[in-house]
């Protein structure tokens, strides 16, 4: 693929995103052969979109997820700033197909860390950690039948980026706390429940961020300090409907919340 059809991919991409309408696949000459391809259509998608970067996440890090989306591995995505809300905002639900939601640990870096060739430790990643976030995804794709599309389609289509709730930071004590093991209660108008834990983010959402790390690396791309990155679901992602409430109870951590309007 050369530059120009990687435009016009994220060009065609982004219109579809903007009109809440979806794609049954790619033109031939438009398809991404690589996640290489994904991640340029996806740099141009964002730039296009007239929107500043504010981090990354991380879709698939969880087997659900995976299946969720029919891959078979964690793939990046950029977060652009006018789809992420605070604690306890009221969201339109609009057109989205995917129609689920995902509780997520996000981490905000201190220190800015440079693409290089050898890949960052966790220790390393820990360290330019500035706090951390509770927060919810609500993801969404632009293709008809994302489970089927493949990792590169998927990173061009931004790995599912949607809306995104950046909730309350958590206390400093979750430095010293086994996220592995830490347990997250997603709870739907206040009756329906969905269990999770920290260990469904690729074993530990630590081990998740610093795959994001070494990933935006591996592409040439400097992680910037302020940036958030969030780690993908602990629980397996529950459905949604216009008007539902939700909350995801992270213990001593605290909570995060968000409501759908009626349509």
């Amino acid at each position: 693929m050369t530059l120009p059809v990687f435009r016009q991919t994220a060009e065609l991409i982004l219109e579809h995103w903007r009109n809440g309408t979806r794609i049954d696949a790619l033109p031939v000459d438009a398809t991404p052969r690589s996640r290489a391809d994904g991640y340029a259509i996806q740099a141009d998608l964002a730039e296009l979109s007239g929107q500043n970067v504010i981090g990354w996440k991380i879709a698939a890090t969880s087997s659900a997820g995976q299946k969720h989306i029919g891959v078979d591995g964690p793939l990046g995505g950029r977060l652009l700033a006018d789809h992420c809300f605070e604690d306890g905002a009221t969201l339109p639900f609009g057109g989205n197909a995917m129609r689920v939601i995902e509780a997520e640990f996000a981490f905000v870096m201190a220190a800015t860390l440079l693409p290089r060739a050898a890949p960052y430790t966790q220790g390393e990643v820990l360290a330019a950690v500035d706090r951390l976030h509770l927060a919810l995804e609500i993801p969404d794709s632009r293709f008809t039948d994302f489970a089927r599309m493949g990792g590169p389609n998927l990173i061009a289509d931004n790995a599912c980026a949607h809306d995104f709730v950046l909730g309350p930071v958590a206390p400093e004590l979750w430095r010293g706390l086994d996220l592995a093991s830490h347990d997250v209660t997603l709870t739907l108008n206040d009756s329906d429940r969905h269990p999770g834990i920290g260990a469904n983010v690729l074993g530990d959402p630590r081990i998740a961020l610093t795959w994001l790390v070494n990933e935006v690396s591996g592409i040439g791309l400097t992680l910037q300090a302020g940036q958030i990155v969030t780690t993908g679901t602990c629980i397996v992602p529950a459905p949604i409907a216009p008007g539902d409430r939700v909350s995801a109870d992270f213990g001593i951590l605290g909570k995060v919340t968000v409501r759908f309007a009626d349509s």
